[in-house]
């Protein structure tokens, strides 16, 4: 897929695309059809070529589910062509449709992580003792290093993908009004676990704060490059920076300019998934479960856009220690202006070093970055 409205976004592949979507669709139907005894191969049933017929018809039922019901019907003959779809409602299929699909989409998106997490703890550990001037409120504080820097984005990425680890994806079996009357009716044994979910939607909201998290991690990274790439600063580079239309030489930090964009947009997306939720009512909401469709598919899209662009970015990240190192020499006596508070205190001998604990504090965020990624 591509979209020129969202610069990058082939790199999410096809997870969400309107042919995936439809294919989760017929899978739920096809795994329902069997469990009723009558297994019949569905996808054969459904060509590209429908997408368009089907996008319009589902204006008609307000889902796409009842014309893909009876293109599908259609096409069957015999028990399989009676036995189709009876016992489910459309967002028994919608929902596990959208379950399934994310469930696929978050093991690309850890993958991703898993990678990036590779790159940082050797970056981290590269730059354990690399000396730099640390900023607080845009101001120079003390001495810090890049090491530790880099074991920030590290935790915050430990962090997300622990969220995302932590994630279900229940199919929805609910019925007409979650009761599963016409189950019983049919005599289909289904699990009390999990429960019907159709008013409920946790397993939705989750899945949105921990891409959100992502995303927040990810721009962790993308905004101190973006400070620290400024050529007046000059302590970062992109490897592979993006060029001007007017200006030629100019190397613009387009992957992390593309990164934070992400972040900037998805807890809005997120914020919609909670209204609908909240918005709940009765036994079917109407409008709440309606919005999250296409939410969810933007909110997994341009957060697995932007884990593989910050992949692309920490690869190729250009660290200039030397301009660390004359930035922190010439802030001069400033940067110390804490460690003479507190040897003034303690009337010990000022340390040679004043970064306190982090390299300690390095190595402890990569031995649970380690630890998180062989466990994962």
């Amino acid at each position: 897929m591509s979209d020129l409205y969202w610069p990058g976004d082939d790199r999410a592949g096809e997870h969400f695309g309107q042919e995936a979507f439809v294919r989760a669709l017929v899978d739920v139907e096809e795994d329902w059809l069997a469990r009723l005894g009558h297994p019949a191969d569905l996808q054969a049933l459904v060509q590209s070529r429908d997408l368009e017929v089907l996008a319009r018809e589902a204006e008609r039922g307000g889902n796409p589910v009842i014309g893909l019901v009876d293109r599908l019907r259609d096409g069957l003959t015999g028990e399989p062509a009676s036995w189709l779809h009876r016992g489910l409602t459309s967002q028994d299929v919608v929902d596990s449709a959208l379950v399934r699909m994310a469930e696929r989409a978050a093991g690309d998106l850890r993958a991703d992580l898993a990678a990036l997490g590779a790159d940082l703890t050797a970056l981290a550990q590269a730059h354990r003792d690399t000396p730099m001037v640390a900023r607080t409120l845009t101001q120079h504080a003390v001495p810090t290093t890049f090491g530790l820097r880099v074991a920030q984005w590290l935790a915050a990425l430990v962090d997300a993908d622990e969220q995302l680890s932590g994630l279900s994806f229940p199919d929805q079996v609910g019925g007409a009004a979650g009761t599963r009357a016409a189950m019983v009716e049919l005599g289909v044994e289904v699990d009390l676990e999990p429960l019907p979910w159709h008013t409920v939607r946790a397993p939705v909201t989750r899945l949105g704060d921990a891409l959100v998290t992502t995303t927040d991690a990810l721009a962790r990274i993308a905004n101190d490059v973006l400070v620290m790439s400024r050529p007046e600063i000059g302590e970062l580079s992109e490897g592979r920076p993006g060029g001007s239309s007017t200006m030629p030489g100019k190397a613009n930090p387009v992957l992390s300019v593309l990164v934070r964009r992400a972040a900037l947009t998805t807890p809005q997306l997120a914020a919609t998934l909670h209204v609908g939720a909240a918005s709940q009512v009765d036994d079917r909401a109407d409008g709440g479960w309606h919005a999250e469709w296409a939410t969810v598919r933007d909110l997994v899209r341009r957060t697995l856009t932007a884990a593989s662009q910050s992949v692309e970015l920490v690869a190729g990240l250009q660290v200039h220690a030397e301009r660390m190192a004359a930035t922190l020499a010439a802030a001069g006596a400033s940067v110390r202006a804490e460690q003479r508070a507190m040897t003034d205190l303690t009337g010990r001998v000022p340390l040679p070093s004043y970064d306190g604990q982090a390299g300690a504090i390095v190595d402890a965020v990569v031995l649970r970055a380690q630890r998180h990624w062989r466990s994962a």
